[in-house]
């Protein structure tokens, strides 16, 4: 990165620096993306909190919905992710549908 890419500011958030110092989107993983379902179900679950207000909101339905497509997408690509997907995969609905049998037992 160039000093005058440096001097630039921060990138708005959710982007990053290239190498040519640009603020970019960072690069589509399948890692990445069903980290972002992971999130999107912690929300609707009511775990994290609304970026902007701070808020707590609970959506059983939208967190269901998203629990429903990486469970989805586990199914069809079975045999085609290396360990690492596999094994973040697998974890990751674990830990969801523990947290949605707790949240619709606690509603």
């Amino acid at each position: 990165m160039s000093e005058s890419s440096n001097n630039c500011g921060e990138c708005p958030e959710g982007r990053v620096r290239n190498s040519e110092g640009k603020c970019v989107m960072p690069e589509v993983s399948f890692a990445s993306f069903i980290l972002s379902l992971n999130t999107s179900a912690l929300f609707h679950l009511g775990e994290l909190p609304h970026p902007e207000t701070g808020e707590k909101v609970r959506d059983i339905e939208l967190a269901r919905h998203t629990i429903d497509t990486l469970t989805m997408l586990a199914e069809k690509t079975r045999g085609n992710l290396d360990a690492q997907e596999n094994e973040l995969l697998t974890r990751m609905l674990y830990e969801l549908k523990m947290r949605f049998v707790k949240a619709t037992q606690s509603s």
